[in-house]
């Protein structure tokens, strides 16, 4: 598995707590991946209290991508934010009352996790369009907020990944008013994972995502292009120092 004894121990015992990546590994280990006493599946339901119905399901499925596409309004995507940024949005929901500061401590752990099931050794392709709003808006202050442009940039530099902004211009042609995600799997299937602010929904039915996935690609032709969409982060990293 790559743990220690004393790791492992610990686990058993619950003196420290699994983690997405440790029970990807003993599923390997002792052949309970993709079944119902999978490592993977327990984790999932133990941390899925303070998450969305379809999330912990999705984050699985996003784990075992060949490709990954995503589309966000208003705040940066999970897989590109700091760990700064994400606490700021957390902290916010807490101040609002929506989830303990437990649940948002859960919720950054996930995030981390989720992000470095992406960052494994032959990743996914990582396709991102974000509404403009979400280099605009200001979420935890200038420096908090510089620092996650900053990332942005690095992630565009990947030889991975491709980063679009879609501007304010769009208007009307723009294809979608919410997050949506969509994944393409080894087996050349697809998934779909579309947020409201209190319902995720988890879609795997090809009549239902195709048309999503259409979308996207049209999304992808009426968006600036990488090399304008890099040079309005830089631009929106001045108006904030």
């Amino acid at each position: 598995m790559g743990y220690s004894s004393q790791h492992i121990s610990a686990m058993e015992t619950g003196r420290k707590p699994p983690t997405l990546r440790s029970s990807l590994s003993a599923d390997a280990v002792f052949g309970r991946a993709g079944t119902p006493e999978s490592f993977e599946r327990a984790y999932r339901e133990l941390k899925s209290g303070s998450l969305l119905e379809g999330f912990p399901e999705y984050v699985g499925y996003e784990a075992q991508a060949e490709e990954v596409r995503l589309f966000e309004v208003g705040l940066i995507p999970g897989p590109l934010q700091t760990r700064e940024y994400a606490a700021a949005i957390e902290a916010g929901h807490v101040h609002r009352g929506t989830i303990t500061a437990e649940q948002a401590d859960e919720r950054i752990d996930v995030l981390m996790e989720r992000q470095a099931a992406l960052a494994r050794s032959l990743p996914p392709l990582l396709f991102v369009v974000l509404d403009e709003s979400c280099i605009r808006r200001l979420v935890g202050g200038p420096e908090v907020m510089d620092e996650q442009l900053r990332r942005l940039l690095d992630f565009a530099d990947q030889s991975n990944t491709a980063l679009q902004i879609a501007p304010y211009g769009m208007g009307e042609r723009r294809p979608f008013n919410r997050l949506v995600n969509l994944l393409t799997l080894p087996d050349r299937s697809l998934v779909s994972y579309v947020e409201s602010q209190t319902q995720g929904h988890l879609d795997r039915e090809i009549t239902s995502v195709l048309p999503l996935v259409r979308s996207y690609h049209q999304l992808q032709t009426e968006t600036l292009s990488q090399a304008q969409s890099v040079a309005m982060i830089k631009q929106a990293r001045k108006g904030i120092s």
